[in-house]
């Protein structure tokens, strides 16, 4: 395992929660009035949340699984070079629909925007 480059895990242990950085930050970069322009105030309370884990809603889970798992490889030159005690890892978005990240954000914001009732751009995504 300890040479182990590329992780690939299993759809059944896909993660339901996301890693929330906030919990590690000394002090945030940003609070709920900076983001209440561009965001549903669901999705503003995951971004100044301070839990370390905040749970994926079960309609967004299905949406992810039309294009997770996704490989991780592990950053082995990036870690040496910053000295850093951290694993680091990249990943390979190429397999979503459109061949990028973009729609992990998008299908949550969609997601959160029109489980709050904005309708006026939205259509149901489930």
């Amino acid at each position: 395992m300890i040479n182990t480059i590329k992780f690939t895990l299993p759809e059944s242990k896909i993660p339901k929660n996301c890693y929330n950085v906030m919990a590690d930050l000394a002090s945030p970069p940003v609070g709920s009035d900076d983001l209440a322009p561009l965001f549903p105030m669901t999705l503003i309370g995951q971004e100044v949340n301070l839990k370390r884990a905040i749970e994926i809603p079960q309609p967004l889970c299905d949406i992810y699984h039309q294009w997770h798992p996704t490989s991780l490889y592990r950053a082995r030159r990036l870690e040496q070079t910053l000295d850093t005690p951290p694993y680091i890892y990249n990943k390979y978005e190429g397999v979503s629909t459109a061949r990028s990240h973009k729609p992990n954000t998008a299908a949550a914001q969609a997601f959160y925007a029109y489980d709050l009732g904005d309708t006026c751009h939205l259509t149901p995504l489930v």
